[in-house]
């Protein structure tokens, strides 16, 4: 399908990201279904402490170097110095409840196996770890903020609170000229770990857009940008190596003080799906967008 020529903006779907385990290494694919809590399989699991917590590359930043691999009817989890761990889609254990953020949710262990793995490998000399990997429970309606949203009732599965994470080529290029010109090397988008990433547009458009028309295969999704997505500490942490450096969020903060979020620093938008359940996305397909004027 195309999109209506129309629009202030046309753009292009450059690349598409899962991230299956929650703030584990993301998966590039050239298509994804469109579901009601993002894209499928994204952050579908996550990794919870003794107590359900759950745990992040901020607590354990060899969490990058954990990358799942989607196979016909399973997940192969591979790490250095590991055996690949296979999960099956179809296989969950023990029914448990979990914390992410603020909210307290249903979910599954996925067994002793996969715990002793997730603990072998991000523990460190002197500072062991106990870690069980979870299942969110498709039956669990967790909301993003509806204050962001307009009253949509917009699903997460364990994202940080919003189904999808729009980014822009542009808004990349844009950084990394900053980045150069103080001498620092390029970075790659995976560091803001979006799950769209779109072409044609100048650097961060998609903060000013008012809506995502997409031409899929099933007709037009609809894409509602919300929130300017804040940024942590996740950023700076190189997705190859897993070594922190500062020279991202360093440069972020010259720059990108959103008075939205009161000055925080952002980069990406979070956005809500509005249209286009069980729609097919795919690289190359046409973006339209009109911008907002507030």
């Amino acid at each position: 399908m195309t999109v209506p020529t129309d629009f202030d903006l046309q753009a292009t779907i450059a690349r598409l990201f899962v991230y299956p385990i929650k703030s584990c290494a993301g998966v590039e694919l050239p298509e994804a279904l469109l579901t009601e809590t993002g894209l499928e399989f994204d952050r579908a699991w996550m990794v919870v402490d003794a107590e359900g917590e759950f745990v992040t590359q901020r607590e354990l930043p060899r969490m990058a170097l954990i990358r799942p691999q989607m196979k016909h009817s399973e997940m192969v989890l591979r790490a250095p110095g590991m055996l690949a761990l296979h999960i099956a889609f179809d296989r969950v254990e023990q029914p448990v409840r979990v914390r992410v953020w603020k909210d307290e949710v249903a979910a599954y262990d996925m067994g002793d196996i996969a715990a002793q793995w997730f603990s072998d490998f991000l523990s460190q000399p002197g500072r062991p770890q106990k870690l069980r990997l979870v299942r969110f429970d498709p039956e669990q309606k967790r909301l993003s903020n509806m204050k962001w949203t307009g009253g949509a009732e917009a699903q997460n599965q364990f994202s940080d609170g919003y189904p999808l994470l729009v980014a822009s080529e542009g808004s990349l290029a844009e950084l990394n000229a900053r980045l150069a010109a103080q001498g620092h090397a390029a970075v790659g988008i995976e560091r803001f770990r979006p799950n769209i990433v779109l072409a044609g547009m100048e650097a961060h458009d998609e903060d000013r857009v008012e809506m995502l028309h997409v031409g899929t295969g099933e007709g037009e999704a609809q894409l509602k940008p919300v929130k300017p997505c804040t940024r942590c500490p996740i950023p700076d942490i190189d997705p190859a190596t897993a070594e922190s450096g500062p020279e991202v969020g360093d440069t972020l903060r010259t720059y990108r003080a959103d008075p939205r979020v009161d000055g925080a620093i952002t980069f990406g938008m979070n956005a809500i799906v509005l249209q286009g359940i069980e729609h097919m996305l795919r690289r190359g397909q046409p973006v339209g967008a009109n911008l907002r004027f507030e």
